[in-house]
């Protein structure tokens, strides 16, 4: 799956062997308004953003890898959906700060040690849970897409043709990586949760609920500027760190996807200029595309 400026796209190569791909505008609000572009508002929205966009490419893409054999449904995205977040909630928010509340009388039951527990138990756990689920062979299948998402857009970024040999030269880690964005998040709730150390122990784990919208705007702007400010750079590296779990190196023909993605999310300007570089991978040229489809009823 690829997101440009004004389109997002996804990729998968069928059973037959032919990679299909499909376009799609970004939804008016994240693509045009105004908040898109305000920061911190704007971190918030591609969190939304982006949860929303990911179980749609899911379901189409386990539709056309003969994975699923009937339509997922708008009600079943959606409860999956939900489901997903309060699992998310439950393990990665509510179980380390009651662990913590538990485990700081055992050292001065201040509110310090709370946030210090909490903060390393978050941590422990965010990266606990990647490390186990990799241990599965279709995860790791997904890691190595992941790998070849990232060496695409390193090689579209460098300005060089996209090819799979051109490809294939570059690492599979990326600062804008959704793995950055979960780390630097866990990062930035300890020194926000510093902040709030006085409040009563109920007081503090609410605030870890409430203040999501906030931390997710804030890490936003902090992977923005870590990818883009060379004095920030530091605040990547702990993502960069944890991609080593997260991406795996591709095959070519799970880069000739990659490249069919990315061409699929890009304008006509910016095609353009993908040819004026040089040949491009035929396989990922001759991709079938799929028209729009509306979202599941």
């Amino acid at each position: 799956m690829m997101r440009a400026p004004t389109a997002w796209a996804v990729a998968v190569r069928r059973p037959d062997g032919v990679i299909e791909a499909q376009s799609n505008e970004l939804p008016r609000l994240s693509s045009r308004s105004r908040a898109a572009r305000m920061p911190f508002v704007r971190g918030v929205m591609v969190l939304g953003e982006s949860l929303s966009l990911g179980f749609r490419a899911l379901s189409w893409s386990a539709q056309r890898a003969g994975e699923e054999d009937e339509e997922i449904t708008r009600g079943q995205a959606i409860g999956t959906m939900v489901f997903a977040v309060i699992f998310a909630l439950a393990l990665f928010v509510l179980l380390p700060a009651f662990a913590a509340g538990f485990l700081k009388r055992y050292f001065d039951d201040s509110g310090l040690w709370f946030v210090i527990l909490d903060g390393l138990l978050r941590i422990a756990l965010i990266v606990g849970y990647i490390w186990a689920i990799s241990r599965s062979k279709e995860i790791q299948r997904v890691f190595m897409y992941h790998g070849a998402e990232h060496k695409t857009i390193h090689a579209y970024e460098a300005g060089d043709p996209l090819v799979v040999d051109e490809i294939q030269k570059y690492s599979p880690r990326h600062p804008r990586c959704g793995t950055s964005f979960l780390i630097i998040v866990a990062l930035v709730a300890f020194f926000v949760f510093l902040t709030l150390a006085t409040l009563p122990l109920a007081w503090q784990i609410a605030a870890r609920v409430v203040f999501i919208p906030v931390l997710a705007g804030l890490s936003y702007e902090v992977l923005k500027l870590a990818a883009n400010a060379p004095w920030m750079a530091w605040a990547s590296r702990p993502g960069m760190w944890l991609q080593a779990i997260t991406t795996k190196e591709p095959t070519d023909d799970q880069v000739e996807v990659a490249i069919a993605s990315l061409l699929n999310a890009l304008d006509e300007t910016e095609l353009a200029d993908v040819h004026s570089r040089g040949p491009v991978n035929e396989a990922a040229l001759a991709a079938e595309r799929t028209s729009e489809e509306a979202p599941p009823q």
